[in-house]
This record gives structure tokens, C-alpha cells and sequence, in this order.
């Protein structure tokens, strides 16, 4: 069997350019004490308003167990805090007035990483 063409590992290119762009934003975002999927959530949040921990995790593709360790440290930093939720056994989360100040405080350094990764696609989208 030739395996020779695996070396063009669609799967690959993609999981590899995936950990390009979340480098890069995480770079961007490291002055403001933020990683790039601590930013999305505390995002969605500001968007949407106080959500079930569950409906979270599925808007931002996340794990649930990979978003709780995430809402526990935005939380341990008073950026997010539990919410009254219809049901008393889901966990619902909401952004705190500091959560508002930290996203709107690193928004502009999200926008430049979001500008770059624009450029590099559109330079890709013309090859």
C-alpha cells in the first residue's frame, strides 16, 4: 500500500493552521491576561447575556469539561459569575461589570489578530 499521499493530510493542514491562528491570537491577547478561548467566552457572553453553561459550550464548540475549567478561572478573576438559572441543576454563567471592562479592554488587541488572520486569507483566497 502507498501511503505517499497522506502527506497531504487534509486533516492535518487544517488542525495545523488552526494552531497558527490560535497562537496568534493568544499572542495578542496575552497582555491582557487572556487567552484566545477565555476571550470568546467572556464574547459570547457580552452578546448574549447570562447562558446555561451547557448552551455555551455548544455555541463556542467547546467541550463542556474544557469550558468549565475556562468559566472557573474567568470566574476566580471576576470577569464571569453564576446567574439564577430556569433549572437549578444546569450551571448558567454572566459576565460581571469587570468582565465588561476586560473584554472591552482587549477587544483592540482581538481586532488586530482578527486583521491579520483577514489578510492571510485573503492573500490565500487570490493565489
Amino acid at each position: 500500500m502507498d501511503l505517499s499521499a497522506t502527506k497531504n493530510c487534509h486533516c492535518l493542514a487544517a488542525r495545523r493552521r488552526a494552531r497558527e491562528v490560535t497562537r496568534l491570537y493568544d499572542e495578542k491577547l496575552r497582555t491582557h491576561g487572556l487567552q484566545s478561548t477565555q476571550f470568546s467566552v467572556l464574547a459570547a457572553l457580552a452578546l448574549k447575556g447570562p447562558t446555561p453553561l451547557g448552551e455555551l459550550a455548544n455555541l463556542l464548540g467547546l467541550e463542556r469539561t474544557t469550558l468549565t475549567r475556562s468559566a472557573n478561572r474567568l470566574e476566580d478573576e471576576g470577569w464571569v459569575t453564576d446567574a439564577e438559572a430556569d433549572d437549578a441543576r444546569k450551571r448558567c454563567l454572566k459576565l460581571t461589570p469587570d468582565g465588561r471592562k476586560k473584554i472591552e479592554s482587549a477587544y483592540p488587541a482581538w481586532k488586530e489578530a482578527q486583521d491579520e488572520v483577514d489578510e492571510q486569507m485573503n492573500g490565500l483566497a487570490t493565489e
